[in-house]
């Protein structure tokens, strides 16, 4: 180990509660957000650098983390985004032939704290029970009396935007720019994995900031408008929302996902809300009620739309619902070629259940064209 002597750590939560561990390499200092775990396996790296991500202190729930380094390739957005790391045993060294150095490196490059040796079954049992907070994580061990003052004041999830915080300022392009449709995509925290699905499926895109209004997107003269997943209160983006209707206004293809999911609920009029402790992890069981089928899906989200509300709406129809909860994880526009989905379909980590909604997007983008044309 690099690091013969570790100092010691905390998590200091906003209710007083405290669990102990100790830092990761020689990084010192405090970091704050909301407390949550992921229960996925692998993809540490795709979790640490995905914008939903943004403001929270992630427990992993797999035991070593670490242990096969980090290709740089993998990541899903411009460097680390959550707040902060809590583990159980981090790895040093590593052992993969595809990595390209080590989680330690990627950390201390990123200027990102991260404790190890936590008892995280107590922790995410205690999250479990008692729901997702803010809390801090810090080497400063004695000094709880300030860090109980610094943590009360960070602001609580609930009504949080944070999408402004990992959008893109300006507008840019990914893919083929001879391919043959074209979607405006519209940023609030989007992955790099969900361009790459699209750009797959002959797709030329522009990615677009969250505040874009729908006059810049349709200058783009789309084929089809697609909604990012992203961080915080989706209820606060009131330009995206306005937006989004306009584009529902038009009768074109729209996708949405995670984040863009309860956005495009909130532009139907369907409430959301923040959820106990969310849905993250990589086996998340949903049923799609349109074929009857189960799909084992990868979830990161903290909050939901109300489903009693879309199941009144008359024009909309949940087309998917997470099997252990019953929460609405999909609907679509009776009226107009528009659906959403609350998880992650270019995830894909290990099974590949949910891509075809890609394919279902396209599909939508051809059959909109051939009536145009």
């Amino acid at each position: 180990m690099k690091y013969q002597t570790r100092k010691k750590a905390l998590i200091l939560l906003a209710d007083g509660t405290i669990f102990y561990g100790k830092a990761v390499g020689g990084k010192e200092g405090s970091s704050f957000g909301e407390v949550c775990f992921n229960t996925g396996m692998t993809g540490y790296q795709e979790i640490f650098t995905d914008p939903s991500y943004f403001g929270q202190l992630m427990v992993t729930t797999n035991a070593h983390i670490g242990n096969y380094g980090v290709n740089h390739e993998e990541i899903e957005s411009e460097g680390i985004k959550i707040s902060g790391l809590i583990c159980r045993n981090f790895s040093y060294h590593y052992s993969r032939d595809l990595a390209d150095d080590s989680l330690e490196n990627f950390l201390d490059q990123n200027n990102l704290l991260a404790i190890s040796d936590v008892d995280t079954r107590a922790l995410v049992s205690y999250i479990r029970d008692h729901g997702a907070m803010n809390a801090v994580i810090s080497t400063e061990v004695d000094n709880i009396d300030g860090l109980k003052k610094q943590l009360a004041a960070v602001p609580d999830m609930n009504g949080l935007e944070l999408a402004s915080k990992v959008s893109t300022n300006e507008p840019y392009f990914f893919g083929n720019e001879n391919a043959s449709f074209k979607v405006s995509a519209l940023d609030i925290g989007i992955k790099k994995n969900i361009l790459r699905n699209l750009a797959e499926r002959d797709c030329y895109i522009k990615v677009f900031p969250y505040n874009a209004s729908f006059e810049d997107m349709k200058n783009f003269n789309p084929d089809g408008y697609f909604l990012s997943n992203g961080p915080g209160d989706p209820e606060p983006l009131t330009q995206a929302i306005e937006t989004t209707k306009k584009i529902i206004e038009t009768g074109m293809p729209l996708f949405g996902i995670c984040l863009g999911h309860q956005v495009l609920a909130l532009a139907n009029g369907i409430s959301t809300y923040k959820m106990h402790h969310g849905h993250r992890g990589i086996n998340h069981p949903i049923k799609n009620l349109l074929t009857g089928k189960g799909e084992i899906t990868s979830q990161n989200h903290g909050f939901a739309i109300n489903r009693e509300e879309a199941e009144a709406h008359a024009d909309v129809e949940i087309t998917h619902v997470h099997l252990n909860d019953h929460t609405a994880a999909g609907i679509r526009m009776k009226s107009k070629p528009v659906f959403s989905v609350q998880y992650h379909p270019e995830a894909s980590p290990g099974p590949h259940d949910a891509s075809y909604l890609f394919d279902q997007f396209l599909d939508n983008i051809k059959k909109s064209a051939a009536v145009t044309n």
